[in-house]
């Protein structure tokens, strides 16, 4: 996840305007769509087995751990040679992992950004190499991509907005239209996807008069940092009756704090899917991610721009919302 804090409407339209920029700039051809065609690809793309390179940030979170396997397995089964790189969060790493990519002269690389901001720093470098670049997960700031002249051939993941009204659509079905609402943010306002789901879940509750949404606070999308925060946020703000929490390690320290704190019954938790946490009295509702497929669609996606076919600019997956149980493997927020 990723960037400095920005409204979500003027992010997702900037987001939209940008990716349609990238569509008629050098890496793409018109419209939503960019063909490998129209562009003199690395040579690397024409051995028997191009090298795909791969940047995640971290594989301490679940939900990259699911999309580093499926990148290794469709990778294989589409024939390409995938290498990965984990930036254990640092955006310095992560464009000194970029300029190896260059340096071996991969076909393609997929860029989840450390943060939304700095990601176009790494977009920049792989478009002055010529290398396709497909971001996954972290949307890239529009405004740093304009910045440095940089585009990218696509984009490729959840529909965040939608998840995040999903779940205050949620609370008030729950709670009833008209319910006195006093919700706390536990999000990462330096990612402009999580901002995203946070404007969402807000839009969701403008239809009810007596919802207030209050403070929101950084878990830095750690489980710890979390616990800590979610637990300032209660103590300071004892009136809050929900908590939205915009990540799976959002969920999981918020609910922990919850139970800490003794507010079980007091306080009532929607968010995003926290990896092997059962649904409860408490934890009310979850938006999944599914990032194993996020991967696939990107490999997929590069085999056929490589191939000289067209894709899309944008690619925007529905999330699954789950109100009992426990979300399978891979299905994180």
């Amino acid at each position: 996840m990723s960037n400095r804090t920005r409204g979500l409407t003027a992010a997702a339209a900037a987001f939209s305007l940008a990716l349609l920029a990238a569509a008629c700039s050098n890496q793409a051809t018109s419209g939503t769509t960019a063909t490998g065609a129209d562009n003199a690809l690395p040579s690397s793309c024409t051995t028997g087995k191009p090298v795909l390179g791969v940047a995640l940030p971290n594989t301490v979170n679940p939900y990259y751990v699911a999309m580093r396997q499926s990148f290794l397995d469709t990778g294989a089964k589409n024939g390409f040679d995938v290498k990965i790189a984990i930036a254990n969060d640092s955006d310095s790493t992560q464009l000194s992992q970029i300029n190896s990519f260059i340096q071996q002269g991969v076909c393609a690389v997929a860029l989840n950004a450390v943060n939304s901001g700095p990601g176009a720093a790494s977009v920049a470098a792989l478009n002055q190499a010529k290398i396709p670049v497909f971001s996954v997960n972290v949307i890239v700031s529009p405004d740093d991509l304009k910045t440095q002249n940089a585009s990218m051939v696509q984009y490729v993941g959840a529909d965040q907005t939608e998840g995040g009204k999903a779940m205050g659509a949620q609370l008030l079905k729950d709670m009833g239209a008209k319910a006195k609402i006093n919700a706390g943010i536990v999000g990462d306002p330096d990612q402009i996807p999580t901002n995203q789901r946070d404007s969402g879940f807000k839009d969701a509750l403008k239809s009810n008069a007596n919802a207030k949404v209050g403070p929101t606070v950084n878990s830095k999308v750690d489980p710890n940092v979390s616990l800590q925060v979610t637990t300032d946020m209660l103590q300071g703000n004892p009136d809050i009756n929900v908590i939205f929490a915009d990540t799976g390690p959002g969920t999981v320290g918020a609910l922990q704090a919850i139970s800490q704190l003794g507010k079980t019954g007091k306080v009532a938790l929607y968010g995003f899917c926290a990896a092997d946490t059962a649904l409860n009295a408490t934890y009310k509702a979850c938006a999944a991610q599914e990032p194993a497929d996020y991967a696939r669609i990107v490999v997929e996606n590069v085999k056929k721009y490589v191939g000289g076919a067209k894709v899309p600019a944008q690619i925007l997956q529905p999330l699954k919302i789950f109100t009992s149980g426990t979300p399978g493997p891979g299905e994180v927020g």
